[in-house]
């Protein structure tokens, strides 16, 4: 499917059609790809890589129940240096910690400190982010060391951008515990913070060395956040892949129901659209805005509500829906494309429209959509649907009485 990107006042920065893959219907079992030379044991995982320029692209592992030898030699081959400090949150570090604390330490020759920090959306602040720097230089570490994210979004994002900017740029490797970090936040190098104007709007590009997934640690985590990183699962077969999309509407249940093989396929196939994205367009100039469907609509939603009340994904989900009425609108979609996305939402468990005590007005959400990352000189730009199943626009060339209905259509909402 083709992914257009329309910028207005600028010249057309990318076309993007996606290589032919199988039907994954067809393809329920992959060939699984392992790298480690002499495993204990041979747990069956697959390889996606993120292809770079000079010389830094880095494999996604995606496998399950992975032994201690395994997780040990495939985590310190990409530790260059002798010491190494994990962040984490207060939830994930009784889980977690000591585990991969003493499988990179191993037999010797890499010290292994931690900082934990507290657990939350509303804590992915610089303040917070802080800590890591400031527990970095009490521990006296230099440029040869590795910092690990051990946790979900909030963590990869915070520990990347620290790991970016401590003496301006140290290694770092992410090992997501959640959905939503393993099929979108851990991939492609987008790191930062919140500031209390805007979500993310601190931060930068730093690729990490490696993503880490066993899908084994999925079994603890709950199941609002299950649902919540599914909305990023979804998202991939609107914009670029309609078969995976297809595939979605009749294997959801087995989603939802923790199922092994079909868990490991989504991630899998979100992570390779995530890294054909990011090797075509790192930086964002375009064609990587397409990733943000609905996410404009969501940052306002999180902001106006106040982060922590909404789960990342759930925002997205509102405004996945907001963005496919606001094409419907236009007439860009195909009939009973939007009805759809709202089936599938709702099969997820995920909000598709504000709750009746949403703080959210028109107001709100113009201000706040106005300080998007993707306003350029002044103009909004949306990622929108157009066209068949799995193609998307990025433009500022949208009708916005369109975009206002849209906005007061869902507002009317909360009091109807």
């Amino acid at each position: 499917m083709k992914c257009a990107i329309f910028l207005p006042l600028l010249p057309l920065t990318t076309a993007f059609t996606p290589p032919r893959r199988p039907h994954p219907l067809q393809q329920t079992h992959l060939p699984m790809v392992s790298t480690s030379p002499t495993p204990t044991t041979a747990t069956p995982y697959d390889i996606v890589r993120v292809d770079l320029a000079d010389g830094r692209d880095y494999p996604i592992y995606v496998g399950s129940d992975f032994s201690d030898d395994e997780t040990s030699e495939m985590l310190r081959r990409h530790i260059c240096g002798k010491r190494v400090l994990i962040v984490t949150n207060e939830r994930i570090a009784p889980m977690y910690l000591k585990k991969y604390h003493d499988l990179i330490e191993g037999e010797g020759g890499i010290r292994v400190d931690s900082v934990i920090l507290p657990d939350g959306e509303e804590y992915k602040t610089f303040e917070v982010m802080s800590t890591i720097l400031d527990r970095a230089l009490e521990l006296g570490l230099d440029r040869k060391s590795t910092f690990v994210a051990l946790g979900g979004g909030v963590i990869g994002d915070m520990v990347g951008f620290a790991s970016a900017i401590y003496q301006r740029g140290v290694n770092f490797i992410q090992i997501p515990t959640t959905v939503m970090a393993m099929v979108d936040s851990s991939v492609g190098g987008k790191t930062g913070v919140n500031h209390p104007l805007g979500k993310n709007m601190i931060g930068a590009f730093h690729q990490p060395q490696c993503v880490f997934i066993d899908t084994s640690v999925l079994e603890t985590l709950p199941d609002r956040e299950l649902k919540s990183g599914l909305s990023e699962v979804v998202k991939y077969g609107l914009i670029r892949d309609a078969p995976f999309f297809e595939w979605q509407e009749e294997n959801m249940d087995k989603l939802l129901k923790r199922d092994a093989e079909a868990t490991r396929y989504a991630i899998k196939r979100s992570c390779e659209n995530k890294a054909e994205v990011v090797q075509a367009d790192e930086k964002e100039a375009g064609m990587r805005a397409t990733l943000n469907l609905g996410h404009t609509f969501g940052h306002a939603i999180e902001n106006g509500s106040g982060y922590g009340y909404w789960l990342h994904g759930e925002g997205v989900s509102i405004g996945t829906v907001m963005a496919a009425r606001m094409s419907e609108r236009m007439g860009w979609i195909e009939p009973g494309l939007r009805e759809r996305i709202v089936r599938i939402l709702e099969k997820a468990d995920l909000p598709v429209k504000l709750p009746k005590d949403s703080p959210m007005t028109v107001e709100t959400f113009n201000k706040l959509m106005s300080l998007d990352k993707k306003v350029a000189d002044g103009q909004l730009r949306l990622i929108l649907l157009k066209g068949e199943l799995g193609s998307c626009v990025f433009t500022g060339d949208f009708d916005v009485d369109a975009l206002q209905a849209t906005i007061e259509e869902f507002v009317k909402d909360i009091s109807a």
